[in-house]
């Protein structure tokens, strides 16, 4: 099989899908491997390496998509200003995409909708189900611990005073106050984080576990209010609550924000629309100067005016809508994100092809376009099909 790993083009985006490692287990596998050049050069991976590894790298990306069977990204698929074109535009029909896709998000709507009609089939990686068998392939957790760790560090800086408690000549200074809501992975990371740094945390989830795990971490946990039976599903993941309850888990945050410096928020349902948990009269009632990052932005954002991949300041509140903060530590990410694809392709091939068992839970989780059709329940959910 003819695989392409061409350079990502996203803005800032400095990750790309192989490591030169794990393209020389593509080769030894019997694949063949496109590289684009300067794919790797963010995350220090350098051409020479990539052809050591046995890749043949290629100047044009157009020329890539046109002879790559299965192509392997980091991000969705983006307008390309150098060829005046989308790469989807570039893609052709029966092709393989596998990649973060994030299909239910309403910016990536139109995108998918174009993949479906150019017969390219595609599985977003932010739909591996959480099993025994795929946490090999999880690049979703993967890059959680990233956006966890470095999405405090960015709350941190952002920030106009000191976090930890600060003893000085002119007294003492009270460290800040930090609530974590939706303690997964990121969750956890930014919460450990948060402490190494000195702040005061705290913390919400509606999973009675994930709550327990941030106690175990030393934060103080705020209860959601919301039944056991209606938080948690399959994997662990946190359910879509129904409207009612939401509103009644907003009014409970909305005594603890006035009191919150920073505010870190990663609750995600897998495949559908990130729940909306702060409202923009709830931002008004935040300190001036506090910080908000939303890590959801991917899939809408848990905040209703976080401004998609950009860091803004309404009503005296820094948003952080960045989308690819796992990007900002590129050396690492790239090397968890490589082995997670390198692992999931390993387990979707059979005799050199892509074999794909639509009854198996890997492959029907992920799969988001096929037969000209958009199949991912959560895309279809968000578009109303």
């Amino acid at each position: 099989m003819i695989i392409g790993i061409p350079k990502e083009i996203m803005h800032e985006e400095k990750r790309v899908a192989a490591t030169p490692s794990d393209v020389k287990k593509y080769v030894a596998d019997g694949h063949k491997v496109l590289v684009e050049m300067g794919a790797g050069v963010g995350a220090l991976h350098a051409d020479a390496d990539y052809a050591a590894a046995g890749a043949e790298m290629v100047a044009s990306a157009q020329d890539l998509y046109k002879r790559a069977e299965l192509i392997l990204k980091v991000k969705e698929p983006q307008f390309n200003e150098t060829f005046g074109k989308h790469e989807v535009d570039m893609m052709h029909k029966g092709q393989y995409l596998i990649t973060f896709i994030h299909p239910a998000a309403p910016v990536n709507h139109e995108m998918v909708k174009n993949m479906a009609a150019a017969g390219v089939i595609s599985l977003t990686m932010d739909c591996v189900p959480r099993i025994s068998r795929a946490q090999s392939m999880d690049a979703l957790t993967s890059m959680s611990t990233c956006a966890g760790y470095k999405g405090m560090l960015m709350a941190a800086s952002d920030l106009e005073c000191f976090v930890p408690m600060m003893p000085t000549a002119a007294g003492m200074i009270k460290p800040v106050n930090a609530m974590v809501i939706g303690v997964g992975v990121a969750g956890l990371q930014a919460l450990a984080t948060a402490k190494r740094l000195g702040a005061k945390t705290y913390a919400m989830d509606i999973r009675p576990a994930a709550a327990e795990q941030a106690t175990s971490l030393g934060a103080k946990v705020i209860d959601s209010g919301v039944a056991p039976e209606l938080a948690m599903g399959q994997g662990g993941y946190a359910l879509a609550l129904p409207e009612d309850v939401l509103a009644a888990e907003r009014e409970l945050l909305a005594k603890e924000l006035p009191n919150m410096d920073i505010v870190f928020l990663s609750a995600l349902v897998p495949g559908r629309l990130a729940p909306i948990l702060i409202t923009e009269e709830m931002v008004k009632s935040m300190k001036p100067g506090s910080v908000i990052v939303d890590i959801a932005i991917d899939q809408g954002g848990n905040c209703a005016i976080t401004p998609a991949g950009k860091r803004e300041t309404k009503h005296g509140v820094i948003i952080e809508g960045i989308k690819n903060i796992p990007g900002m530590l590129a050396v690492s990410s790239t090397f968890m994100y490589s082995a997670n694809m390198y692992n999931l392709v390993k387990f979707l091939t059979k005799g050199g092809k892509m074999n794909l068992d639509m009854n198996d839970e890997i492959v029907k989780g992920m799969m988001t376009t096929k037969d000209g059709k958009i199949v991912h329940e959560g895309a279809r959910a968000a578009m109303g099909i």
